[in-house]
């Protein structure tokens, strides 16, 4: 399942954002690599520890925190703190799966990559290029979405960034330990709750099919959750 999720931010949340990063100091963004995907990466990145991916990490996680989308869909257990890519020059990131499990530089907080996601902070017509390829989801010129709004995917499809080569396309990216790890059982609740929550637009909290059709989802949900 790749979902496209409109107005994680506003315009002013891109823009708080943007004034940290664009006077940020950047690093080759290998510094996050793994031994094959290093081998195709040539992108700068935010030090992940560094005053400005923190501040501006911060302002993401409250953002998804505001989402009842990224939310349902998502139904995350534990988030890896977001991180801060810019392509630019040519830069690109060519066919790579992201690591399974992924540990933070200096603690034992370790988060097992059941989603990646990736939250566009340059308007598409900024940059020329720069599309997101998911393998059996997106062909060429891949993704670009409008700043502010994010692509949630499995993590455990290859994808690609395609080359830059005009302007910059800056982006947060980070993972998600998902409650339920299972991608097709992880799907059929994000129908399930899709479905109810159109019911109640219609007949209202109290409809039976409401009351019937929220306990199927929450016994499911129990069933298959590993918290």
């Amino acid at each position: 399942m790749m979902l496209k999720i409109p107005d994680i931010l506003d315009k002013g949340g891109v823009a708080k954002i943007r004034a940290i990063l664009d006077n940020a100091s950047w690093v080759d963004g290998n510094v996050t690599s793994g031994v094959q995907s290093g081998m195709v990466k040539n992108n700068l990145q935010l030090p992940e520890l560094g005053d400005a991916a923190q501040a501006a990490g911060k302002l993401v996680l409250e953002a998804l925190g505001r989402s009842p989308l990224f939310m349902a869909a998502a139904l995350p257990d534990k988030l890896y703190p977001p991180l801060f890519n810019r392509y630019e020059g040519g830069g690109q990131f060519g066919d790579h799966i992201d690591n399974a499990i992924r540990i933070r530089k200096g603690s034992d907080y370790r988060v097992r990559s059941d989603l990646s996601a990736t939250l566009f902070l340059a308007e598409p017509d900024s940059y020329e290029g720069g599309g997101l390829v998911v393998e059996g989801m997106a062909e060429e010129p891949g993704v670009k979405l409008p700043a502010g709004h994010l692509l949630l995917y499995p993590a455990t499809t290859v994808h690609r960034v395609l080359p830059v080569a005009g302007g910059a396309r800056v982006a947060s990216f980070f993972w998600i330990q998902s409650m339920v790890r299972d991608l097709g059982q992880r799907s059929l609740l994000f129908d399930l709750d899709k479905s109810v929550q159109n019911l109640v637009a219609k007949n209202g909290n109290d409809d039976v099919d409401v009351v019937r059709l929220t306990g199927l989802y929450h016994n499911l949900l129990r069933r298959w959750a590993d918290v």
